[in-house]
């Protein structure tokens, strides 16, 4: 099996980002990534799949946004070119844009009917091929220097020839919070699972019944890290949901039938997943990639200085 092609779903504006996700999508929010590159969010987790051996990317999008991605990837672009003139910095990121501008393709999700079915959009870019699938508001850092999450995830597709979706064991009080599972550990390979059940943003009650998995720490759970590689059996499997509800589809159910009639892993992915559309959560988001990154030190020193200004102010207002 080889893996060529990557989704990238990001048609939702983001509510928890307002205000501006009002006004600009929120997979074009800039950041700073780990290579010290200035750059929008999309274009770091699209890096992600590309420096992971992936050739070409589907972004599933609004109506209209593809061509304001490209708009918005051009002006960038052009800008650093004519502003920034024989400046090493600069010519890299511009050469970055023009790579992700050739290599990336838009299909858009006409009205917002759920996640299976923004991942369905994405069938006739994906044809007959497994794929990865990464998500528009996540950001993603390994903790292994040599492999990416990517990376990791795709090896293991490729070694057993079918669909692994990446988790993280999550404390109990998280899980309401994602897509969570339960498998059978496979002897002999760390850290990864034979899926057998799967609930989405599920209550502790029915986790403590139903999804408890063996060898975890006490309190912990096998949620979804936000990235997977699945074989085209998703989309018929998806069709099917469509046909009997097409107001409302979610993946998960998908992911369930998925689980019993194909061989179907997840694995800990050695690294952490950031949503940016939580509390904090680009700023979470940025200070991981700076610690993780070439501004590691200036990252530090920045948060040492903050909670020293923020220790101080305490400390004055205190009678």
């Amino acid at each position: 099996m080889k893996i060529r092609k990557a989704v990238i779903t990001a048609a939702a504006r983001g509510e928890r980002l307002y205000p501006v996700a009002d006004t600009i999508q929120k997979a074009m929010l800039p950041i700073i990534d780990t290579d010290g590159l200035h750059k929008p969010v999309i274009q770091a987790i699209a890096e992600e799949a590309f420096l992971s051996g992936i050739e070409e990317i589907c972004v599933v999008c609004a109506p209209g946004d593809g061509d304001r991605y490209i708009n918005a990837f051009t002006s960038l672009r052009d800008n650093l070119i004519k502003s920034y003139k024989n400046v090493d910095w600069a010519q890299e990121e511009a050469e970055k844009i023009d790579t992700l501008i050739s290599r990336v393709r838009f299909a858009e999700q006409p009205e917002p009917l759920g996640y299976g079915h923004a991942v369905y959009c994405a069938k006739d870019f994906v044809a007959d091929e497994p794929f990865l699938l990464l998500l528009g508001d996540y950001l993603y850092i390994s903790n292994l220097t040599s492999k990416r999450c990517a990376t990791q995830l795709i090896e293991l597709a490729v070694q057993e020839d079918c669909s692994v979706s990446a988790v993280n064991p999550t404390i109990e009080h998280q899980i309401g919070r994602y897509g969570t599972l339960t498998g059978k550990h496979i002897p002999g390979m760390n850290g990864v699972y034979q899926i057998e059940r799967l609930i989405e943003k599920p209550s502790l009650s029915v986790a403590e019944l139903e999804l408890q998995t063996p060898g975890l720490r006490v309190g912990y759970y096998l949620c979804f890290f936000g990235m997977h590689v699945f074989t085209p059996t998703v989309f018929s499997l998806l069709e099917k949901q469509i046909a009997q509800d097409g107001t409302n589809i979610p993946l998960t159910p998908a992911l369930q039938e998925l689980a019993h009639i194909e061989k179907y892993l997840a694995l800990e992915v050695k690294g952490n997943r950031y949503d940016l559309s939580g509390r904090q959560g680009l700023l979470r988001a940025q200070m991981a990639l700076g610690l993780a990154g070439v501004a590691h030190d200036e990252t530090l020193t920045s948060m040492v200085e903050l909670l020293a200004e923020a220790n101080s102010r305490k400390a004055q207002l205190t009678p």
